[in-house]
């Protein structure tokens, strides 16, 4: 409890006090508490949390993300291998609907030591080749396809833009979704987004052609 006379701040009022006391300690979810009993005094009292962001140790403060297909469950869906598979998680899968999965990218890709040797950066084609992969968890869909036994080809791209480089240690979160599907024709588009953090890298629409083949269980965008 802080005990200031009222004597002291004849200009300040209660709103003026409240922003003042923010501004001073630096919390955004400071509040103040003012009274005024019969001795005349200002009474202050400061509503802190206990627990605050700055206690919680850094490896603690970020949860990880979600599974909803883990790498195994995706190598039984997609025929890409080593060093073509893109896609190292799916974290919401909405059938029929949307798809978002991840890719963690590390030094250890094998296309970093090329691009470039001196400034590593993820090719946008693979960024693009990634996000097809991803948007192949939806066209799978059953429901969405229509009939099994279909490959899938990445037809073609339009309105791509590469916002911001994508380097050795960032977090590729894609997002897929399903805008139309025409199964008449066996073509399906999508928009795709990307992002590391909150900060969009990369956004396009995709055109996926299916073709018939009786053996075939997986899309190969």
């Amino acid at each position: 409890m802080a005990v200031v006379s009222s004597n002291c701040i004849p200009s300040l009022t209660l709103g003026s006090l409240s922003q003042l006391g923010r501004r001073s300690l630096g919390c955004p979810s400071l509040s103040l508490k003012l009274t005024h009993p019969s001795n005349s005094s200002l009474h202050c009292s400061l509503n802190v949390p206990e627990n605050t962001h700055e206690d919680t140790p850094m490896e603690k403060r970020f949860p990880p993300y979600p599974t909803v297909m883990d790498i195994n469950q995706i190598r039984e869906r997609l025929p890409h291998r080593f060093p073509f598979l893109l896609v190292d998680r799916i974290i919401e899968y909405n059938p029929g609907v949307s798809v978002v999965g991840i890719k963690n990218v590390t030094i250890n890709d094998n296309f970093f030591p090329g691009h470039f040797p001196e400034r590593p950066i993820m090719p946008g084609v693979l960024m693009i080749e990634a996000m097809s992969q991803v948007g192949g968890a939806v066209i799978l869909e059953p429901d969405v396809k229509g009939t099994s036994g279909e490959v899938f080809f990445l037809a073609g791209v339009d309105k791509v833009r590469f916002r911001k480089p994508v380097i050795p240690g960032d977090t590729l979160v894609m997002r897929m979704t399903l805008v139309k599907m025409h199964k008449r024709f066996g073509v399906a588009k999508l928009e795709g987004k990307a992002y590391v953090g909150s900060e969009l890298v990369c956004e396009g629409e995709f055109l996926m052609a299916t073709g018939s083949d009786p053996q075939a269980r997986f899309l190969y965008p």
